[in-house]
């Protein structure tokens, strides 16, 4: 006797393994294609904000507003 003859997995356990195997492919094939489009996109901006001239006037500022409220 060895140890595949006396525990054999049942069925059921044989199907759930195959699912979760499934599903752990399924979860790190799109974790990786989320990594490889975050560094793709990443790459982009920094480029794009390189490219951009540095903006060395501050910007304006609201004005506050000259009408008065009435409080009641």
């Amino acid at each position: 006797m060895t140890k595949n003859t006396l525990f054999r997995p049942s069925k059921a356990e044989t199907k759930a393994d195959t699912t979760t195997a499934l599903a752990k492919s399924i979860i790190a094939e799109e974790a990786s294609a989320r990594e490889a489009k975050t560094k793709r996109l990443r790459a982009a901006r920094l480029e794009r904000e390189a490219a951009e001239p540095t903006a060395d006037e501050p910007k304006t500022t609201r004005k506050p507003s000259t009408r008065k409220r009435d409080k009641s």
